[in-house]
């Protein structure tokens, strides 16, 4: 019997067995692992032929091998032609749906659910099952995802793959992993990579975030991408909330013992994998979190956010360009008009001008504006909202940065989630949309204009 501490070699000596194997049955020597780029759906009709699972994995790492190697058009013809040739079988479901009408009873229905079922998605199955399938699946995911709007053809594909993906991805393969500064220096290179809401300027930058005693990093690790940090959150354990970014990350600033902090502070959420865009493990993330801390920490007792606004800058110009706004009239239109002069923000007597009106813009750009599928339009909020949070406040000029002010004219939010409302105030917005707001927040909102029908913006 193999121990459990050899099990990854063993089970590693056995894939390259099997693929040996299979190299023989194909008539393939060692390092003949590509073939000719528009053989590929040929491969891939073979791998889903064929049985032997030796012959399987060659053909497996053959194909995406291949795929690899070729170049961007050969790589999206190959994506074609899984929706072309590997959609499902349909003499198979005309015979199982002849057979629903002839009433053969259970059989006959799981008969039609197995025709039914993409040819592809057994050829992605079977992909995985080559040496890093799963790695180079979710890359030829993102690639797909990078041609899906100008190929509206292969939104079949993308479906299954996000379909299988959704599953191997689940929250119970998935491992919660704290990061600090011991964890090895890959995948802190990796953190550095992957941060996509507060940039990570150097070494001495990441040790700021991960070393202190009153700073914590953890992230979802899947077992088929050992080193591959799928969604990472960066926590800042604090006395109150903070209503700014830059002095959460100040390299001069003075840490506080972790046992001192009463908030902890979600600052920063990075999904690292473009390829599983639209598999949804960041709730689980937080909530997992939530509990770590509140194990290690009896002592914190709020649970905020301090979130980025990425979308409003573009909604308020649209706005402030459009007649008949529902949230802005002339007076508010003229006010704003000094967001377009450079450096407004370092002006004491321009910032007061604009903050009333941009507050006001900013509750209904929360609480009102709605996308064309009647969601809110700023996606934070939407993965917030959705996960119970409350929004607790406006925060005028948290984020001065010059990323900060081009994306939200330095707007920056806290979601509050408290954790005997998160339940309630989730099942309000899956169920009528309903956006948990504070009454502070809900104050900022204007009365006086009048009600107007607000066109979705995309």
């Amino acid at each position: 019997m193999v121990g459990l501490e050899a099990a990854p070699a063993f089970l590693s000596d056995l894939i390259d067995t099997l693929t040996e194997r299979g190299r023989s049955l194909l008539g393939q020597k060692a390092g003949q692992e590509i073939v000719a780029k528009d053989a590929l759906p040929a491969v891939g009709e073979m791998l889903i032929s064929r049985r032997g699972e030796a012959s399987g994995v060659a053909l497996a790492q053959t194909l995406l091998a291949t795929y690899t190697a070729a170049e961007p058009a050969e790589r999206l013809a190959f994506l074609q032609a899984l929706a072309d040739r590997f959609g499902p079988d349909r003499r198979r479901i005309e015979l199982a749906i002849e057979a629903i009408r002839q009433d053969q009873g259970t059989d006959a229905l799981e008969g039609l659910h197995a025709a039914a079922e993409p040819r592809r998605q057994e050829l992605i199955r079977r992909l995985n099952l080559a040496p890093g399938g799963t790695s180079a699946l979710v890359r030829m995911r993102e690639e797909l995802l990078e041609f899906l709007p100008k190929h509206p053809e292969l939104k079949c594909v993308d479906a299954d793959f996000s379909h299988l993906l959704s599953s191997w991805f689940n929250r119970g393969f998935l491992v919660l992993r704290p990061i600090d500064w011991t964890t090895p220096a890959n995948i802190l290179e990796k953190i550095i990579r992957y941060e996509a809401v507060h940039a990570i300027q150097n070494w001495d930058d990441l040790r700021n975030r991960l070393q202190p005693e009153d700073r914590r990093c953890y992230g979802f690790f899947h077992p088929q991408l050992v080193d591959e940090p799928l969604i990472f959150v960066e926590v800042a354990l604090t006395k109150e909330i903070p209503d700014a970014i830059g002095p959460l990350l100040d390299l001069s600033r003075t840490p506080i013992a972790a046992s001192e902090a009463t908030t902890a502070v979600f600052y920063s959420i990075s999904n690292t994998q473009k390829g599983l865009g639209g598999v949804s493990f960041g709730n689980f993330l937080i909530k997992q979190v939530v509990e770590n801390l509140k194990r290690e920490l009896p002592n914190l007792k709020t649970f905020v956010t301090l979130s980025p606004v990425p979308g409003f800058a573009r909604w308020l110009e649209r706005e402030r360009k459009t007649e008949q706004s529902a949230c802005l009239d002339a007076a508010s239109k003229e006010t704003l008009g000094i967001l377009d002069a450079p450096a407004w923000s370092d002006d004491p007597e321009t910032v007061e001008k604009v903050r009333d009106v941009l507050l006001s813009a900013a509750a209904y750009y929360f609480l009102k504006a709605k996308d064309s599928k009647g969601r809110p339009v700023d996606p934070v909020a939407r993965f917030h909202l959705g996960n119970g949070a409350r929004l607790e406040r406006l925060n005028f000029l948290g984020d001065v940065s010059a990323k900060g002010l081009k994306q939200s004219h330095g707007l920056m939010v806290n979601y509050l989630y408290a954790l005997d409302e998160i339940e309630k105030n989730h099942e309000a917005f899956a169920e009528k949309g309903a956006v948990a707001a504070s009454p502070a927040v809900r104050k900022a909102l204007r009365t006086d204009l009048p009600s107007r029908d607000l066109v979705p913006n995309p």
